[in-house]
């Protein structure tokens, strides 16, 4: 049986645009022979939809395209084609929605299986919207039994995980009943996953040993098609797979790109194993987040404001191989005690990626500010409050632009930064979206080294001169920071594992008391976080929607 992975990239709201994509895929798998192509989660509407699921019009969008496609495999000799959508309950009790994978064959949908296990953690809000299926099935085409999962409910294997989260496996009731009846005969077992899995570090590989897992204790082909592309702060990896019941896999989807991949699946071979290291992988997952963010709003250019450092300039060489570098500009906004070395990194930069440079001095302004607030800060010392007003005169500067020339601003803020409060309100902080707001400060350097991997884009000078955001005369990061390679280690094992300060501090070799110290600051700049650009998510736990906590609080660490 010949089975076609339709990797593809839609956009959440857009039924026109993801319907004509799916039927464009649909005629490339069957001019390829594929008697079967299979499309990821909710990619008639897009995933996630979040509250756009509690509109009727939405919902009644979804319908009418699903009827749209089923049409088209009326013609004879068309493959049957397995897609993801939405669609009401048919119970007047409980969620209004279903998550569904509906099998479209002879111009009809011929089986519809919904989501069984419904995340509510991290970035998942499911049990929010869907109710959950009470009860599964098999389908089959073309005589084969088929066993159809929707993301999740292939991620509850008792064998892999040390956990469960839920009571029931969909994969091991599948199993069972295909056990249990005499359909299924001679013919190989095939498990099929829908998915929308979004990517953070690590997950392609995370994914392909637990599908592994499934497919070695099951006997079964397991086949799992993922999303592609970046919705919001969400990047979609794709990776999909098709696993051997040896727990081989026999074929692999692009990482981070669309495609369409078609196997026989009995007489695959061996594919290739994965080629990215952990920095290239999240490379490619901020161009294409950064890419799908900037053109699925709508837009086409981007400004990022220069300041001869580490982060604009990467965030700069990204948004350059997102975008194209015509459609970059890079905005210089020097005061006095900004370094004539920063003002040419910044130059030099803009020269190597190839980018439009415009220069705006902003002294004079600064000057003026200070002046009409002088009679007020009568008496007081020149201190944060002066800093501040720097990066908030360069923020509005960057959104004057954005407004008058149509290009989103993008933030340069790094997550080490977001994460202690490094950053200003209303200031760097402005823009549309935090490219490298989930990215720690030593892994800024890695990046920055890797966009240099076939020339110098980022000027050798940025790369070796210690940070500092030059809002006074000498300033350095480490004024008021500890050292990256220290604060970053304490801040990943609090962020994303939740360890308290005296473990992080046997772990991390650090003393107690600076540990508290900077888990107090990331706890006293929640505030700002809550107000920041949305930011691209790279790590297993990001700042945004998948990590909620409140701003009044009494801080104990």
């Amino acid at each position: 049986m010949k089975i076609a992975l339709a990797q593809i990239n839609p956009t959440v709201g857009d039924f026109t645009g993801n319907t004509k994509k799916i039927l464009e895929y649909a005629a490339r798998a069957g001019e390829q022979g594929a008697d079967l192509a299979v499309f990821p989660e909710l990619c008639v509407c897009g995933y996630p939809p979040a509250d756009f699921l509690e509109k009727e019009s939405f919902l009644q969008r979804a319908d009418k395209a699903l009827d749209e496609i089923a049409a088209w495999t009326a013609e004879a000799g068309r493959p049957a084609l397995l897609v993801g959508c939405v669609l009401a309950t048919e119970n007047d009790i409980g969620k209004q929605v279903r998550n569904v994978a509906v099998l479209l064959k002879d111009g009809r949908r011929s089986f519809t299986q919904q989501k069984m296990l419904l995340p509510f953690y991290d970035v998942f809000d499911e049990q929010r919207y869907f109710e959950p299926a009470t009860s599964q099935a098999l389908t089959e085409v073309n005589g084969q039994p088929i066993a159809v999962t929707i993301c999740e409910d292939a991620w509850n294997d008792k064998n892999f995980w040390p956990q469960q989260l839920y009571p029931v496996d969909p994969v091991d009731t599948l199993m069972q009943k295909w056990n249990g009846e005499t359909t299924g005969g001679d013919l190989p077992k095939v498990i099929v996953n829908l998915s929308a899995s979004p990517f953070w570090q690590g997950k392609p590989v995370v994914r392909e040993r637990m599908l592994a897992a499934i497919a070695e204790r099951h006997k079964a082909y397991v086949l799992m098609v993922n999303q592609v592309g970046g919705n919001d702060s969400l990047i979609f990896d794709g990776s999909s797979l098709l696993i051997s019941p040896e727990g081989k896999v026999l074929a692999r989807g692009a990482c981070f790109a669309e495609d369409l991949v078609v196997v026989d699946i009995t007489k695959a071979e061996p594919a290739t194993a994965l080629g990215c290291n952990d920095t290239a992988e999240i490379w490619q997952a901020l161009v294409l987040g950064t890419r799908d963010y900037v053109r699925k709003c709508g837009f086409s250019k981007a400004l990022v404001g220069l300041s001869g450092g580490i982060d604009s300039a990467l965030v700069a060489a990204i948004a350059v191989e997102a975008l194209g570098a015509e459609n970059v500009v890079g905005i210089g906004m020097p005061t006095e005690y900004s370094s004539l070395g920063s003002i040419d990194d910044a130059r030099d930069l803009a020269k190597n990626l190839g980018i439009r440079f415009e220069l705006l001095p902003i002294h004079d302004i600064f000057s003026q500010f200070q002046q009409v607030l002088a009679p007020l800060f009568q008496g007081t010392t020149f201190g944060l409050a002066e800093e501040n007003l720097q990066p908030r005169i360069r923020g509005t500067l960057l959104m004057g632009l954005s407004n008058k020339f149509g290009a989103l601003v993008l933030t340069t803020g790094n997550k080490s930064e977001m994460a202690v409060g490094y950053c200003t309100l209303y200031g760097d902080m402005v823009g549309a979206l935090a490219v490298i707001g989930d990215v720690y400060k030593t892994r800024v350097y890695d990046l920055s080294r890797y966009a240099n991997r076939t020339k110098e884009m980022i000027p050798h000078n940025t790369l070796e001169k210690p940070p500092s955001a030059e809002l006074r005369p000498g300033q350095l990061d480490t004024d008021s920071l500890p050292p990256y390679e220290v604060l970053d280690p304490i801040l990943t094992a609090y962020i994303e594992r939740y360890l308290s300060a005296e473990e992080i501090a046997a772990e991390c070799k650090a003393d107690l008391e600076l540990v508290r110290s900077v888990l107090k600051l990331v706890e006293r700049s929640e505030y700002k976080r809550q107000q920041a650009a949305p930011v691209l998510k790279v790590t297993q736990k990001s700042f945004g929607m998948g990590r909620r906590f409140p701003i009044a609080v009494k801080v104990q660490v």
